[in-house]
């Protein structure tokens, strides 16, 4: 099996896991669990003070590995900040005609903000592949847990605070 293959299906094994229904929490992981809601907020913090120390911290490179990572991670963040620059706008398009959103307005930002969602997973599939070919498996799956945790609380942040359509 190649590196790339080994890397899909832990990935896959790790997204199932996380697809999983959580053990009987009505309010959801976290919402009655002091130490799961402590666990979110510290990697929140993390996330918020260092977040490339926070991905250096954990993926713990060679020399070797770094050279060929960091650029690539850089050229990635450039990217993805484009895209959710996008993201963002669609959202505060919607936030501020929420009083006077019409059926017209609805579609064209629900539209803007899902081709704004294909154009991050095409790059974050882009970005794996790349990743996956300069790295071991087990350390180009824990950056990509890393990544996708992050945007796990950025998605999270937005769902709190935007209203829904009326």
């Amino acid at each position: 099996m190649t590196r790339f293959a080994l890397l899909v299906a832990s990935l896959a094994a790790t997204f199932a896991i996380a697809q999983a229904p959580p053990p009987s929490r009505a309010a959801g992981p976290g919402a009655s669990d002091p130490a799961a809601a402590e666990k979110i907020a510290e990697f929140r913090r993390q996330v918020q003070s260092d977040r490339r120390g926070l991905v250096e911290r954990h993926l713990q490179l060679t020399p070797a590995e770094a050279k060929k990572f960091w650029p690539a991670y850089d050229d990635y963040h450039r990217r993805l900040e484009t895209i959710v620059s996008r993201q963002n706008r669609a959202i505060n398009d919607f936030v501020a005609s929420e009083s006077s959103m019409t059926d017209a307005n609805a579609k064209r930002i629900a539209r803007e903000i899902l081709v704004a969602e294909r154009d991050e997973q095409a790059l974050r599939d882009k970005h794996l592949h790349k990743v996956a070919g300069m790295l071991p498996p087990r350390k180009a799956v824990r950056y990509m847990q890393i990544e996708n945790k992050i945007r796990a609380l950025n998605r999270f942040d937005i769902a709190v605070v935007m209203p829904l359509v009326q």
